[in-house]
């Protein structure tokens, strides 16, 4: 199982690490913290060391490499991360299929 990232989502992260002026070469980290009101929350960034830990997992869709510690992929294995710009709200968005609950706002959730 790997974490996947939807053509949208791809080309908003190109868009933010442009405006950023963030190099190619940074990856995207995606990690799971506790928080929010369902329990667990997610974290997007862009990595700020030039080395992988050997203990992360790296995978590349959409031409963006994204990083996930190990502790974080057992939550999100088989994630797909999405970016919508409509009517009903404008932001990044998770399909986690290991979510078993989720708040309102989708910003956390609990297994």
């Amino acid at each position: 199982m790997s974490l996947a990232i939807s053509e949208n989502a791809a080309q908003r992260i190109q868009e933010i690490r442009s405006e950023q002026n963030i190099p190619d070469d940074r990856p995207l980290r995606v990690a799971v913290v506790s928080g929010g009101c369902s329990g667990l929350t997610y974290n997007l960034d862009f990595d700020s060391s030039d080395e992988v830990d050997e203990h992360d997992k790296l995978f590349e869709d959409h031409g963006i490499k994204i990083v996930v510690d190990m502790r974080s992929f057992l939550y999100l294995a088989g994630t797909r991360l999405d970016y919508t710009d409509g009517l009903t709200g404008k932001g990044f968005h998770f399909n986690n299929p290991n979510a078993t609950r989720s708040c309102s706002c989708g910003e956390s959730f609990s297994l």
